[in-house]
């Protein structure tokens, strides 16, 4: 990870678990290239190392998650360079697809614009109370347009419209009953919360989660006869690897599987 991306990004190592900080708190941790670029260089890291179990995505505070993009560089901030035909967020948004670690999305704070974009792009999340979400891109003069592509696969049509076209904020209790947070939980208990989500994916078989995950994406692209025809495939593969012999063994025993990573 290059210096600058250092010094909005502070990575830490907590066991089997790589929690990812945005350390921009004065800027309510709004989003630039150094930010994009490190929470990248950190998925690339974390894909390569079959240690990590899980990945947690946060902001630095207790005001803000991710406010979005950083604003003082005008709309600069929402365009690709000349030569290049992608933009920061959606070479990110490629490399989420790659990595088949969960992310899980600690919302310790506002939650709007481009930060709305990485609670997409994260498997599961949970907020604070006193988190509030939004895309308010139509009150600056733009859409966010970026975002929609993985809205559809977490929120309904109505809910999209609601958001995307009113640009008003909504509370927590609201994101949860839209099913865009999983759980909503007092900000003192919200790092109990993300451990304890932490504990159930250490239960899970690593393999069997990095390849459902990849199986999630893929699926989604598909119609339902390649979908099926690709989820048979798969349950051929996954059955006889060594982590399924492992669980059924240990369920046949009445133990925990002993997982190999």
């Amino acid at each position: 990870m290059a210096d600058a991306a250092r010094a909005d990004v502070r990575l830490e190592r907590k066991a089997d678990v790589l929690w990812i900080w945005i350390d921009r708190e004065a800027r309510r941790n709004a989003l630039n290239t150094n930010v994009l670029d490190g929470i990248g260089g950190a998925l690339d890291a974390a894909a390569a190392d079959p240690t990590i179990r899980a990945l947690v995505l946060t902001g630095v505070g207790e005001k803000a998650f991710c406010a979005g993009a950083d604003l003082s560089q005008g709309t600069d901030t929402f365009n690709a360079a000349p030569d290049e035909p992608t933009t920061d967020f959606g070479r990110l948004a490629r490399r989420v697809r790659l990595a088949g670690i969960p992310i899980i999305a600690r919302v310790n704070g506002a939650c709007v614009a481009g930060g709305f974009g990485l609670l997409s792009l994260c498997d599961l999340a949970i907020a604070a109370d006193t988190a509030r979400f939004g895309l308010p891109e139509v009150k600056v003069g733009v859409f966010p347009m970026q975002v929609l592509v993985f809205l559809r696969s977490v929120m309904g049509a109505r809910h999209i419209a609601e958001l995307c076209l009113t640009g008003e904020l909504i509370s927590a209790q609201r994101a949860a009953e839209m099913a865009i947070i999983n759980q909503v939980v007092p900000m003192a208990a919200l790092d109990d919360a993300v451990e304890g989500l932490i504990s159930k994916l250490r239960g899970a078989s690593p393999m069997a989660v990095r390849r459902g995950k990849q199986a999630i994406f893929a699926m989604e692209m598909m119609a339902f006869p390649e979908a099926l025809a690709f989820a048979e495939a798969q349950i051929a593969l996954v059955s006889r690897s060594t982590d399924a012999r492992e669980g059924i063994t240990a369920f046949n025993e009445k133990r925990k599987p002993a997982w190999i990573v």
